[in-house]
């Protein structure tokens, strides 16, 4: 190891006591290159490189490139990157930890020790892609679906305690605690990480596509496959080409009847419409001090469906105040405040503005209530145009993402029998789910669908009795914030009783739909619909619930 062969490792003085780091003011202070117009999100890259250089897995020229990254031009030069941990959850978690054990058995046939092989970096694996929604509508719901998940997988689970105890570095989060991202962003992350005398920013990657959430936090992660994970447990680097970082300057302030989800909706639009696959996205502007941090997870954890590889926000006080309101220790949150602002990595109304690739703007004020559909995420629908947009999706052509029907077939009705019992008709609602780590790990959302239910309830409307709803929270301290304010009861009033904590309907774990619905949807070949609240809304997540 050629440990601080630029000489940039110095003593620092943190909240734990003396430690060091690898300083980037130093090395431009050295004439490698002029740090402090970088994007946060290149500066991170370029301490991982400068920590980590060995001349092996990363070389002095890794430094040098990040160091003098070029807004104006597409590098083609790769780069490695060595995350500090990684998450999995358990479906596509389970095979990397099958791996170890594999592993582990070889090791015994050539008679050696089973005990040294455990992952080289800290891994954690949430259990949350299990749960299904079988049970709804009752508040036995939640107890009948973790029952049911824990007889369907049981192996699983046996074998994942097994590897929670046998392996070092290895961490799980059990069934019933809530999605991985959520947990990831509430509980893992600590943005900042001192191990062995150092410290360094908080990356990662994951086995999940929405792993990007973590980037409102201001950590540097994305989604990879399975191999790429496990070659990361196991010590080695990620190699990338030097990414392209788009500048999204953020103005002024959402309206009133405006939220997060709205806001998202735009964002994407504007996004696909840019292009920025295998590009960073990183947020700018005065307006990040008018979005709360669950805003930002928001924004961050649709990457995937802008296309970007992350969206990400740089550390700032509200990244700050948020440690603190999720329970992080005093000690913590002053590191993280110290490292940021000792690296430059520290955003405040008088950060000067660094180069970007390219860079786009969006004034807050002007984002309108919309919804996504009702065939693609990135469909943006403003709210005043739904009806008119339903109709004209109803009659035009498949190949305009139509559906196709006369107007003698959009007259067609079906008598349910059974129960439940009713009239469907194309366009009729059979699923209306709060689900999906996009919005649950958003207080103000949440609480206005708890507002929006208590309005109802106290207006006596009601749910039709053939809607499948069902509250899919993204951890526990959604029923704790929910509970507090007295938002549960009008939720469960209409049916909208929790029915566990984990992916259901985004991932298509809705559960099946009644016989009685299946039988009429069948019989008049209807056009149903279903209103979700998460990032997954795409046509077969729906057409998947109802198949018997």
């Amino acid at each position: 190891m050629k440990d601080n062969q630029f000489g940039c490792r110095i003593n620092f003085e943190s909240s734990e006591g003396k430690t060091a780091l690898y300083s980037l003011e130093k090395l431009q202070k050295d004439g490698i290159g002029t740090i402090d117009r970088l994007p946060f999100s290149i500066r991170i890259l370029l301490e991982q490189a400068l920590r980590n250089v060995d001349d092996f897995q990363v070389c002095a020229e890794d430094v040098t490139a990040l160091a003098n990254w070029n807004a104006a031009e597409k590098s083609n030069q790769e780069i490695p990157y060595k995350p500090t941990r990684v998450i999995l959850q358990d479906f596509t978690g389970v095979p990397a930890v099958v791996d170890l054990a594999a592993l582990r058995s070889a090791m015994v046939a050539m008679n050696g020790d089973p005990s040294v092989i455990n992952p080289r970096i800290p891994v954690d694996l949430v259990i949350d892609h299990s749960i299904q929604v079988d049970a709804f509508g009752s508040s036995r719901a939640l107890k009948k679906n973790m029952e049911i998940e824990f007889a369907r997988n049981r192996e699983r689970y046996e074998f994942l305690k097994w590897g929670k105890q046998a392996f070092d570095n290895f961490n799980v989060y059990p069934p019933g605690i809530g999605i991985v991202h959520q947990v990831n962003l509430e509980r893992v992350a600590t943005v900042v990480q001192s191990r062995d005398g150092v410290c360094f920013p908080d990356t990662l990657v994951g086995t999940d596509s929405h792993t990007t959430m973590i980037n409102g936090l201001g950590v540097m992660g994305w989604g990879v496959g399975g191999i790429e994970a496990e070659s990361v447990m196991l010590g080695q680097p990620i190699n990338m080409l030097i990414p392209e970082v788009i500048g999204f300057r953020l103005l002024g302030k959402l309206q009133q009847r405006a939220t997060a989800t709205d806001l998202v909706l735009r964002v994407v639009e504007m996004l696909r419409e840019k292009g920025v696959v295998e590009k960073f996205v990183e947020f700018f502007g005065p307006g990040l001090n008018n979005l709360k941090l669950a805003d930002r997870a928001t924004l961050a954890n649709m990457a995937p469906e802008y296309g970007a590889t992350m969206g990400f926000f740089p550390v700032d006080d509200e990244t700050l105040r948020y440690l603190r309101d999720t329970g992080r220790p005093d000690l913590l949150v002053q590191l993280v405040e110290r490292y940021c602002k000792e690296q430059g990595l520290f955003r405040t109304s008088d950060t000067p503005v660094p180069e970007f690739s390219d860079t786009l703007e969006l004034d807050l004020s002007t984002v309108e209530p919309a919804l996504a559909g009702p065939k693609r995420p990135q469909d943006r629908v403003n709210l005043t145009q739904m009806q008119e947009n339903w109709q004209k999706t109803l009659r035009v052509s498949r190949k305009e993402r139509g559906f196709e029907l006369s107007d003698e077939q959009i007259e067609t009705s079906v008598q349910m029998q059974g129960n439940p019992s009713g009239e469907l008709k194309h366009g009729s609602v059979v699923i209306a789910a709060i689900t999906s780590c996009t919005n649950t790990s958003n207080p103000s959302v949440m609480i206005a669908a708890g507002l929006l239910a208590k309005k109802a309830v106290e207006k006596g409307l009601n749910v039709k009795p053939w809607v499948k709803t069902s509250l899919g929270p993204g951890s526990r301290v959604v029923t704790d914030y929910l509970e507090a304010a007295g938002l549960n009861e009008p939720l469960d009033a209409l049916g909208f009783h929790t029915v566990g904590y984990g992916c259901t309907t985004c991932i298509g774990n809705s559960g099946p739909l009644p016989e009685s619905i299946v039988t009429a949807i069948n019989q008049g070949d209807l056009v149903v619909a279903s209103v979700l609240s998460g990032n997954r809304n795409f046509e077969g997540r729906i057409i998947s619930t109802y198949q018997g």
